[in-house]
């Protein structure tokens, strides 16, 4: 409704600008209504056909290096804007996966080291650039999710978790 408002008031000062701008809004939902479906429906799928039990051996507190290595090839492999890893980790903690698996690595490697980044990187930046400056990220993300998740309290991982589960309803 405001960004309506605000179309309406720019329009008015300039007409061709009020134009552009309804084009640009208008590409932008388009582009997101091809994003969003499959994400819906990854988020669906994920949580109807992975068991809890499942993601808790693969993903949580126990699964040691396991999880971390899941979480790397969920975070590299995935495509979209990181706009819709959120989704996805909020069904990844619900089926309980470990908080630094998800939040920090998955999330973090989403949003800098998809293959798609790698490609780009290395071809603008070169070989020897991408390796470095990706290792050292996933040193210091591996090394942050872990420091970060020691830093909560396990009663505020508790209640993390169930505001996850409420949430999820």
């Amino acid at each position: 409704m405001i960004g309506l408002l605000i179309l309406l008031i720019l329009s008015i000062y300039d007409i061709s600008l009020g134009i552009k701008s309804l084009q640009s809004a208008s590409f932008q939902i388009l582009s997101m209504l091809k994003i969003v479906p499959p994400i819906f429906l990854l988020i669906g799928l994920l949580d109807v056909w992975v068991p809890r039990e499942t993601m808790i051996k693969l993903m949580g507190k126990g699964s040691g290096a396991l999880g971390i290595l899941i979480a790397f090839l969920f975070g590299t492999f995935a495509a979209g804007p990181l706009v819709g890893a959120f989704p996805v980790a909020m069904i990844m903690l619900k089926k309980g996966a470990r908080y630094a698996n998800v939040i920090f690595f998955f999330l973090m490697i989403w949003a800098s080291s998809k293959l798609p980044i790698l490609f780009y990187q290395s071809t603008t930046m070169g070989l020897k650039f991408t390796i470095v400056s990706n290792i050292t990220l996933i040193l210091v993300y591996l090394i942050g999710s872990l420091v970060i998740e020691k830093s909560f309290s396990k009663k505020e991982l508790d209640a993390l978790y169930e505001h996850v589960e409420e949430m999820a309803k």
